[in-house]
């Protein structure tokens, strides 16, 4: 019995996907044009590889896959080419001020919005110092298991380490940026 040919509606990816795929990479790449190339990268592989696509998951599933593959050989490049080097990741394009953390670890106590804004910034620059400052290894899982939310066996098998030697490395970043914020931040 010969398999259904499934047939994408390629001239409406942009409109239906872009968006999501673009801010789906920005957060994981923290760069707007290196994100933008990675989208535009995915559809072209998608185009190129539409004949394999088999309808087991909808168009943008498939799509979202291709971007992440995208996206993992991109920080495999960095951490094949940087060596031992520090890497510098923002969390964002927009300088020093920006940066991502925990909602449940700011303090409530402040009823003014816009000095919350201002603490949480602040916040979110100290973190983010203190990320950039920890061993490109250490940054890179930590970046990846935590912030982006890899699965544990998707970061081993991208780095080649073992999941005990992930785990190993998580315990140093976090005990390191906690080091970092109480020195930084908590002591001000």
């Amino acid at each position: 019995m010969a398999q259904e040919q499934v047939v994408l509606n390629t001239d409406k990816w942009i409109d239906n996907y872009a968006d999501y795929m673009y801010n789906y990479a920005v957060v994981r790449v923290n760069n707007s044009d290196l994100a933008k190339d990675l989208v535009q990268d995915t559809f072209f592989a998608g185009l190129k590889s539409a004949k394999n696509f088999q309808g087991k998951s909808t168009e943008r599933t498939w799509l979202i896959s291709i971007l992440k593959r995208k996206i993992i050989d991109h920080y495999r490049k960095i951490n094949s080419k940087k060596g031992q080097a520090e890497v510098r990741m923002n969390f964002y394009d927009d300088g020093e001020n920006e940066g991502n953390w925990l909602e449940e670890r700011v303090p409530q106590s402040w009823d003014n919005q816009s000095e919350k804004t201002i603490e949480n910034q602040e916040l979110k620059s100290q973190l983010e110092s203190c990320i950039d400052a920890l061993p490109e290894k250490y940054g890179l899982v930590f970046r990846m298991k935590t912030i982006q939310e890899f699965e544990t066996e998707e970061i081993c098998k991208e780095l080649n380490i073992t999941a005990s030697n992930l785990w190993v490395i998580i315990h140093r970043a976090r005990t390191q940026l906690r080091k970092c914020m109480e020195d930084n931040w908590f002591n001000i």
